[in-house]
């Protein structure tokens, strides 16, 4: 009698900190006992996914587990072909270079793709930039709008903002959105520029950082009172 097929692993969603040197006060105590209890992980960096694991569970022997990098320019294939051995029956974890896999992040494409193949789909609690910034700002937690990165050309990302900019205000629903950290400044001085002077901006840079720097003024309260957060990862929100 031919034995049945094993059912497939599980593939766990693995939030990683925010800022080094954090996750005793940031994450659960089940993300290091879930990261010991798994070899294989999906990973958008190496490097820091590596370091992350060996900090969680420093029980791990790194040479021994298996990492497949899958980032933002991985193919279906790719993904396809990185979660075959979940499909076989092995538990895998997925981890993001910081914060939650599959916001703002390519594993989103893990979990959509182990949704298709009847992978069941875990996801642990853990930091995330985007839900701590619109925590802190005041602003509507109703109704809000995750942007990612706005238009990199000036004129386009200035039209991007206002177009922003009437929706929080028509709608009252808070407008997210990030920049690459060495364009905050630049960003920050075209919101002041070309935005209404009562609305309100919060600028949620370095969270969980000894750093860290979150706090909302309106467009006029803001000039000349900007933070330095050049080079800093930040979340901006927009809202009346």
């Amino acid at each position: 009698m031919a034995s049945s097929p094993l059912p497939p692993g599980t593939l766990y969603l693995i939030p990683t900190t925010l800022a080094d040197d954090t996750a005793v006060q940031v994450l659960p105590a089940q993300i290091g006992l879930r990261v010991g209890e798994l070899s294989y992980f999906l990973v958008e960096n190496l490097r820091t996914a590596r370091r992350f694991v060996k900090s969680v569970a420093p029980q791990h022997v790194i040479e021994s587990l298996r990492f497949s990098v899958i980032d933002k320019d991985s193919s279906e294939a790719e993904v396809r072909q990185a979660l075959a051995p979940v499909l076989q029956g092995q538990d895998a974890g997925v981890l993001s270079e910081a914060g939650c896999p599959g916001v703002a992040d390519p594993g989103a494409e893990l979990a959509r793709m182990a949704h298709q193949l009847g992978i069941p789909v875990v996801p642990l609690v853990g930091p995330s930039s985007l839900l701590l910034a619109l925590m802190g700002s005041g602003m509507n937690g109703q109704s809000f709008a995750f942007h990612g990165y706005l238009p990199i050309e000036r004129a386009q990302r200035i039209t991007a903002l206002k177009n922003l900019e009437r929706t929080a205000l028509s709608q009252h629903q808070t407008q997210l959105f990030i920049e690459t950290p060495y364009r905050n400044m630049p960003l920050l001085e075209d919101l002041l520029a070309h935005l209404q002077p009562g609305t309100r901006l919060c600028i949620a840079a370095s969270l969980t950082a000894e750093n860290e720097f979150l706090r909302t003024n309106t467009v006029a309260g803001w000039k000349g009172k900007l933070p330095q957060i050049h080079k800093q990862p930040a979340v901006f929100l927009i809202g009346r």
